[in-house]
């Protein structure tokens, strides 16, 4: 009996642990900026994907252009300037590499090291994020520059991760934001793992379209 109790007092913390997180969620705003950032993604993602249909049927041919690309730069040099970009700050769209991959002749050993590198990244620009913070210049300009970004990272910690992982968010943005704050990079290790779902999601409409 004694049993029974402790383990329905266990669900019963559990419940209520699950409640107070909810209300914090609620009231801090975080699923309205979950659900903000999904509106924001979906129509940009619709109009890439009809800018590139219209663009490869009217004006170029993309499968033509990245055979250029796959044939003319090496590609070790591809997955250098694609690494550069995902620590900087996610400079060039990893839409374009993703799609270059497809090309090549192992395509899912490169996207597995695109998903990889674009991962690693991250995790560096976690350290740059807290190496920063030792120059007073940089810090007080990107602490003013990125400080939306390094509020909702103090509130929500790992969902922010899930969310610049998944979503067409620069991840380096959010994991230099969480270096800043000195959010646990255990948390950033783990959470970051979204990142290679989103290579994988991203890869299969990708590679629809690209012969």
């Amino acid at each position: 009996m004694p049993k029974t109790k402790k383990g329905k007092k266990k669900i019963k913390t559990n419940s209520q642990k699950a409640k107070l997180l909810h209300y914090y969620y609620s009231r801090t705003g975080f699923y309205m900026f979950i659900w903000e950032s999904l509106k924001k993604a979906f129509l940009p993602v619709v109009a890439v994907v009809i800018g590139v249909v219209l663009f490869n049927n009217y004006v170029y041919n993309i499968n033509d252009g990245l055979q250029t690309v796959t044939e003319t730069f090496s590609r070790v040099g591809v997955l250098i300037v694609f690494f550069i970009s995902e620590t900087i700050l996610g400079l060039i769209p990893p839409e374009i590499f993703i799609a270059w991959s497809k090309k090549t002749d192992n395509p899912i050993l490169n996207l597995a090291i695109l998903a990889t590198l674009s991962y690693t990244g991250g995790l560096l620009s976690y350290s740059i994020g807290k190496m920063v913070l030792k120059i007073k210049s940089v810090k007080e300009y990107l602490e003013v520059k990125m400080a939306k970004n390094l509020k909702n990272t103090s509130k929500w910690g790992g969902f922010l991760i899930v969310v610049g992982a998944l979503l067409p968010i620069p991840f380096s943005i959010t994991c230099m934001a969480a270096g800043m704050i000195k959010y646990p990079f255990k948390n950033v290790v783990l959470f970051g793992l979204f990142r290679f779902a989103r290579f994988a999601i991203y890869a299969w409409a990708i590679f629809s379209v690209v012969d």
